[in-house]
């Protein structure tokens, strides 16, 4: 999971508010500075969801009668293969 820092966060957000702007011309009806909050709100709710559904993929993993290493092969497809159907699930909902 890869972690950002408030102005990592900040500075995608005025990239995607830029790239808004500048790509499809448009005139917002509300102040800049609410777009971006909105944008920022949009990417901490997205870290949030990936955070929740780590810890439960990790938990899983880790309760299975036969141990799986960590970065293993099999580690890796069965992790990937979990976060996809919950947030699959998570979508649905």
């Amino acid at each position: 999971m890869m972690l950002l820092s408030e102005e990592k966060i900040s500075h995608l957000a005025h990239r995607i508010l830029n790239g808004l702007s500048e790509d499809l011309e448009l005139e917002w009806r509300v102040d800049e500075t609410r777009v971006l909050r909105e944008i920022k709100e949009a990417i901490l709710s997205a870290l949030r969801l990936e955070a929740e559904i780590d810890r439960i993929v990790r938990q899983r993993l880790a309760s299975y009668s036969r141990p799986i290493a960590e970065g293993s092969p099999e580690w890796e497809v069965l992790y990937r293969k979990s976060f996809n159907e919950e947030l699959r699930k998570r979508k649905k909902g």
